[in-house]
């Protein structure tokens, strides 16, 4: 059976995590992936297209990590008049009949993320928040989740947000410029670990430093912990998504039941924790659907 894996660029490490889940979930079922993903990052069009290819080829099931809330809406309509099986990971599909979403609770994993640094920082101090993508769902979600935190802690102040795109040189640029204007910051929140890692860029080469957090656990953040130049980040594991999102589909078309939704848990990792992070992708584990399901039952 064939499975067709949509992740939305080629350059956040976290994806190509992503698509090396999928991959090693559906080796592991003797399913085969196929992966499309745009040229041109996080481009709803390009993605539409890649859709409408994959729908061709007559593949078993989707496994889709939409690339905007709303604009690929249209070729997801396609993907269910054609009667094929249509499993989300990452962010959720709202104008999409799907049979499971996989994801993680992005306001909650910032709420605590966000409360980590201020415990950090004695619970007084200035806050720069740096974003995702204007219309990024998970980026939405998390900075909504740090000003609500900041706003609920009164010696906290927020001294701005900047657009960092999920792109690490795009975050270098813009603190860049935002620390050349003002006059500092003690904390960072940045809405991922790549953009975190610019934030470290820019205050290294201005000389300065702060205690910056970001989302994702990704190999370069875990070793930026263990230095010392990053204070903390959320293992939001995308590889864990979309291999079991790549699971569900196979079990699915199998015939087996499968949950219509899976929230994995938010856990910090900082650098009393963060040996067991210490790992490639490759070498890190994934999850079956059992033990993903696992700490769910007996509620």
């Amino acid at each position: 059976m064939k499975i067709a894996v949509f992740t939305k660029n080629r350059t956040n490490p976290a994806y190509a995590a992503a698509r090396l889940g999928a991959d090693r979930a559906a080796q592991r079922l003797g399913a085969q992936t196929l992966h499309f993903v745009p040229v041109k990052g996080d481009d709803p069009d390009e993605q539409s297209e890649l859709i409408d290819r994959a729908l061709a080829m007559r593949v078993d099931a989707f496994a889709l990590a939409p690339v905007h809330p709303t604009r690929v809406s249209a070729a997801i309509a396609r993907i269910n008049a054609a009667d094929i099986p249509l499993f989300a990971f990452i962010n959720p599909i709202p104008a999409g009949r799907c049979v499971s979403s996989v994801g993680a609770d992005d306001y909650a994993l910032g709420l605590e993320i966000a409360q980590y640094v201020f415990a950090h920082l004695r619970g007084r101090g200035r806050l720069l928040v740096v974003s995702g993508p204007a219309e990024s769902v998970s980026s939405i979600a998390r900075v909504r989740a740090f000003h609500d935190a900041a706003a609920a802690h009164a010696p906290i102040v927020m001294v701005g947000t900047c657009v960092g795109d999920y792109v690490r040189e795009t975050a270098r640029d813009v603190v860049a410029r935002w620390l050349t204007a003002n006059d500092g910051f003690d904390a960072c929140l940045a809405a991922n670990d790549v953009m975190a890692l610019g934030v470290i860029d820019a205050l290294r080469a201005a000389g300065r430093k702060a205690a910056v957090a970001g989302v994702n656990a990704i190999p370069e953040a875990v070793a930026a912990i263990k230095q010392g130049e990053m204070l903390a980040t959320v293992d939001f594991s995308a590889m864990h998504m979309a291999a079991l999102a790549t699971e569900c589909a196979v079990r699915h078309l199998r015939g087996e039941p499968v949950p219509a939704e899976i929230l994995l848990p938010a856990q910090i990792v900082d650098r009393g924790n963060c040996q067991a992070w210490d790992l490639p992708f490759e070498r890190r584990r994934i999850p079956t659907l059992e033990e993903a399901l696992a700490p769910t039952r007996g509620r």
